[in-house]
């Protein structure tokens, strides 16, 4: 899925649309206000591609730490996923690809909802 949707590149692409609609979202942009977004955009790129199949990845134990702080409540984890399922339509993503990308990042609610 990586290299079918087109490597870092398309992936580096999907992960700014995907933080334009979240920092839109009045729910959701509360929680960037202090953050260093080049640096998240990485991190959240490095975790897609390997989702997609591609290279790097973080363990739940580290993603846990990562958002023990935010205390991220269960309605703005959905709120999260419906983003990043609008920026995975926008980019033209297939479904049955937007179904296990949406899976997986899904199966991290017990890992970042801390509230």
């Amino acid at each position: 899925m990586f290299q079918r949707f087109g490597g870092p590149e398309a992936v580096a692409g999907l992960v700014l649309r995907f933080y334009d609609r979240v920092l839109a979202a009045e729910r959701l942009s509360p929680y960037f206000r202090d953050c260093d977004m080049r640096r998240l955009i990485e991190h959240q790129a490095k975790y897609l591609s390997a989702v997609m199949g591609g290279p790097a990845s973080y363990s739940e134990d580290e993603l846990r730490e990562m958002h023990a702080h935010l205390g991220v409540t269960g309605g703005d984890f959905d709120e999260m996923l419906r983003q990043l399922r609008g920026a995975m339509e926008e980019a033209g993503f297939a479904r049955d690809d937007m179904d296990v990308v949406m899976r997986r990042y899904a199966s991290l609610r017990r890992v970042i909802v801390t509230r």
